[in-house]
């Protein structure tokens, strides 16, 4: 009932402009004959031609046919009543203006209908799309939630069953296994979190104008907390780069790029992190020196379904949650993101659009 008095208010609402529209217009159309009937040398048709003029845009800002056929109607009585034309050409002239009205009233409901239909389309698209990011999640988080318990778990148990028969080093080698996979829950909850601050229903963010320099630093400073002694190698032009972003998110997404070339790349080399500056957009390059993607992975990426190529007994840990929620908080920013090889490794690019 409520949806059914709305969509009567509104149409009532859109009949109540279409009747002050229209009188408003045929009011100045009225008024502008009028005057230029009155100068010398005037040509009557141009009086007519006036009306029509008028009728097209009546047409295009009134609902359905009734106010136009309306409108040319009264056009045509004041034609008869002030100008000398015969009822002949008034009824033809009649004819015309209906005409013109019925062709602009059918090409604008046209328009609106297949406007109406392309707007649904697109809201269904972006609803599956929504929900195939759900269901890549859910599948990246059973994943990378029961490895890591899994481990800490296992490792509890070797610990309390075995602790009289273990060495030292075998019991500070456990404690380090059930800290690694505490700091992986740690990163996996602040994923979480990030992604939380994104709108379910619409992919909207609060953005502000954050330095790009700072906001890599911060994450930088991070990085070093989660991973001491890491080498990433960090080149930013000089100029002062402001772009409008959520930080912790952006954040989020350069801590999940770098983690990953440090834990998945196979390789002790320097992870190399690259800012560009373009005209419409800034892009930050994530570049390691290691074994590279899977060919076959290439294409599911940020799918939820990419798992380290380097498998250890104990090993934790794909990286598929932290690239779908790299993909979601960067597609929220308007922005884009890939993965790719390069000669002598991977490389994950993410583009952020400069303020309008």
């Amino acid at each position: 009932p409520m949806l059914k008095k709305l969509q009567t208010l509104r149409k009532r609402n859109e009949h109540l402009y279409s009747v002050l529209f229209s009188v408003v217009c045929m009011a100045i159309t009225i008024a502008a004959a009028a005057i230029y009937g009155g100068t010398a040398g005037r040509d009557p048709s141009n009086v007519t031609l006036l009306f029509i003029f008028s009728l097209i845009i009546i047409s295009c800002n009134t609902i359905g046919y009734f106010y136009g056929l309306l409108c040319s109607l009264l056009a045509v009585l004041w034609l008869g009543l002030t100008q000398d034309v015969s009822p002949g050409s008034l009824f033809i002239t009649f004819l015309g203006m209906a005409a013109v009205t019925i062709f602009i009233s059918a090409l604008i409901s046209h328009s609106t209908t297949q406007s109406e239909l392309i707007a649904e389309r697109e809201k269904q698209l972006a609803e599956a799309g929504l929900e195939k990011t759900r269901a890549n999640l859910l599948r990246a988080i059973s994943h990378d939630l029961r490895t890591p318990l899994s481990g800490i778990l296992g490792n509890c148990l070797i610990f309390l069953e075995n602790q009289s028969l273990l060495s030292e080093q075998e019991k500070r080698q456990i404690v380090t296994n059930i800290q690694e996979s505490s700091d992986w829950l740690i990163n996996m909850v602040e994923n979480l979190l990030s992604i939380t601050r994104i709108r379910e229903d619409r992919p909207i963010i609060n953005t502000t104008d954050e330095i790009v320099e700072e906001v890599i630093g911060e994450a930088l400073q991070k990085m070093e907390k989660r991973h001491p002694g890491c080498t990433i190698h960090v080149t930013i032009p000089d100029d002062f780069i402001l772009l409008p972003m959520d930080v912790v998110l952006i954040e989020q997404v350069i801590l999940n790029l770098l983690e990953n070339a440090l834990r998945h790349s196979g390789s002790k080399e320097p992870v190399d992190m690259v800012v560009e500056d373009e005209p419409d957009y800034v892009s930050f390059t994530i570049r390691d020196y290691g074994i590279g993607i899977p060919e076959n992975m290439l294409n599911s990426l940020f799918e939820g379904t990419y798992y380290s190529a380097v498998h250890a007994p104990d090993a934790q840990k794909g990286m598929g949650i932290g690239l779908v929620i790299c993909k979601t908080i960067i597609s929220a920013h308007q922005g884009t993101i890939l993965g790719r090889n390069h000669e002598h490794g991977a490389e994950f690019i993410f583009t952020l659009p400069k303020k309008k």
